[in-house]
């Protein structure tokens, strides 16, 4: 079943309709359109189930209403090789990704993301934040640190990275190969990892290379659905803001992407 937000209409839509109203989640008419109504009840039912509540029917969200048969499709790791990721990486030295790929393809192993699509977001993503192929801390830059002010002073009190001001800004620069930012963020990815607080008590912990690569595969789970519907559409733009947020990067990310549809399928 292809992914249904709101706008569609037919058949699809009525079995999904039907199938919310049965749980308890009310779709408003049975009609096969996919009005607000039917966005709000898809919401609901994603926020109980611990989905990413974005009102989309997607992938993940169909499986777990038992409106498609599994999430798995073919893994491709076997040809994530040094060799195909250099390619990706031109100006990266090939030492570096024999020393971390092997990490990287372990936590995507373990989150289930070994299809094509979250292989290449995932190197793609590599790419465009880091790319050196190695975990690395935020720099100095006027996004973060006013003229003349305390390394990250604009970050101490960003309560959407729930900072509570210095040293705040420093410890929880960005860190690692997404780029975690943030005492929640920080906070959230260790809970997620079964870290507990170590990550929050040790942020530099963000930089080790199995940290980094859980937390870059567990962002990615954490954003899959959107993720595959920016790609089922071909949109790359969309795919890089969901990790971003806007278009940082996005020429790397697109050329690391396309060179790798060719290498690794």
């Amino acid at each position: 079943m292809p992914t249904l937000k709101q706008g569609a209409t037919g058949p699809e839509v009525k079995k999904l309709q039907k199938i919310l109203k049965a749980l308890g989640f009310n779709p408003g008419r049975i009609d096969g359109a996919y009005g607000p109504a039917t966005k709000a009840a898809v919401r609901e039912f994603q926020r109980n189930s611990g989905l990413s509540a974005d009102g989309v029917a997607g992938r993940q969200t169909l499986a777990a209403l038992g409106l498609a048969t599994s999430t798995d499709t073919a893994s491709v790791i076997h040809r994530v090789t040094v060799g195909a990721v250099s390619t990706m990486f031109p100006f990266t030295p090939s030492v570096n990704i024999a020393t971390n790929l092997p990490s990287v393809i372990s936590a995507l192993e373990k989150e289930g993301l070994t299809d094509t699509d979250m292989v290449l977001v995932a190197l793609a993503t590599i790419r465009a934040e880091t790319e050196s192929f190695e975990p690395i801390s935020e720099l100095i830059s006027r996004f973060n640190t006013s003229p003349g002010g305390r390394p990250f002073d604009l970050y101490d009190y960003r309560r959407d990275l729930g900072n509570q001001g210095p040293p705040d800004g420093e410890r929880y620069r960005g860190r690692g190969f997404v780029q975690l930012t943030g005492r929640s963020n920080y906070q959230y990815y260790g809970e997620s990892l079964g870290l507990g607080t170590r990550l929050i008590e040790d942020p530099q912990r963000a930089n080790d290379a199995d940290t980094a690569a859980a937390v870059l595969a567990c962002f990615i789970k954490h954003h899959e659905e959107r993720l595959r519907d920016a790609l089922a559409r071909d949109d790359l733009a969309a795919a890089r803001k969901q990790v971003n947020g806007g278009t940082q990067g996005l020429e790397r990310f697109t050329e690391a992407f396309r060179i790798g549809e060719k290498l690794i399928i």
